[in-house]
């Protein structure tokens, strides 16, 4: 049973009437059987057929409706178009509510689109990339003010960032990384220890560092997907999974509010799994898009 088909069979239950209101962001599924609005719209039109269904008219990209038209999607429902249900400006980022869609055009690779909102934002929120860690560190740390909070951030898949000292199979203790001050090495402020997509999803620091690996690459033209096992990469064939690590940086690349800074390893001749045109190719495409280096 998926997690609407539970919720919505709960109100169900009521008698009279229920009204259940649905706040849902594209593109932030990041686990096995979470599947976003589709999975509302799938239980409601097998199980609950009767309920009157309201949603907005802008629920028409890939995101939401997984590239099948939203009449489709409705077909089978008895629905509503209302304009107005659509939240149009995000408040995380309160600089520039340009920043998810930003984050979008990236990772769609509409490059020009990407260019064209990196020039509008940066001013305002600045984006940075870099290949050292240590410049990236200084950055956030010269950014913060007062009781601004930064940290670092990465894939759970990002294993082999562990070579720069990057550990992301080491679980923060979330109440210390979130809340405590920057005289505790267990905070965010000691930019030790990583937060993954399933720690900070849903939360967000003023300024971070997000550390990119080779699991999500940049090859020719394209993203290539893979997941680290045992001793090497293995590459992600599953259009499914390929979507949940995509998710994955959408989530990483907008959890701060004020800023943030791209950080993409030097690769290594000497190392099957960090090989140079891993990482080489992805940051060369982050170039074009125009991000300031450091």
């Amino acid at each position: 049973m998926s997690e609407p088909e539970f919720l919505v069979g709960v109100m169900d239950r009521h008698e009279d009437w229920a009204v259940i209101v649905c706040l849902v962001g594209g593109g932030q599924e990041i686990n096995t059987g979470e599947a976003g609005l589709s999975a509302w719209f799938d239980a409601l039109s097998t199980k609950f057929p009767e309920w009157e269904v309201y949603v907005s008219d802008k629920i028409t990209d890939s995101e939401y409706v997984q590239n099948k038209p939203l009449v489709e999607r409705l077909a089978t429902l008895n629905y509503h178009i209302v304009t107005a249900l659509h939240l149009a400006v995000p408040l995380r980022s309160f600089r520039s509510e340009n920043v998810a869609g930003f984050v979008k055009a990236l990772l769609d690779i509409d490059v020009k689109c990407a260019q064209m909102l990196y020039a509008e934002i940066s001013e305002k929120y600045p984006i940075f990339l870099t290949r050292n860690l240590q410049k990236a560190k200084e950055w956030v740390r010269s950014r913060s003010e007062g009781t601004e909070r930064y940290g670092l951030i990465a894939s759970s898949g990002a294993k082999r960032l562990r070579s720069c000292g990057i550990w992301v199979q080491s679980k923060i203790d979330a109440k210390h990384w979130f809340l405590d001050d920057k005289y505790d090495v267990r905070s965010s402020y000691a930019l030790e220890e990583v937060a993954t997509e399933f720690d900070i999803q849903g939360l967000e620091v003023d300024w971070s560092i997000v550390a990119w690996d080779a699991d999500l690459r940049f090859v020719k033209d394209h993203f290539e997907y893979f997941k680290f096992i045992g001793a090497g990469w293995q590459r992600i064939n599953k259009i499914e999974n390929q979507q949940y690590l995509k998710n994955t940086y959408r989530v990483l690349l907008t959890r701060a509010r004020q800023g943030f800074i791209i950080f993409i390893p030097e690769g290594d001749a000497y190392d099957e799994t960090r090989k140079n045109d891993y990482y080489d190719e992805t940051y060369k495409y982050l170039q074009k898009i125009g991000l300031n280096e450091l």
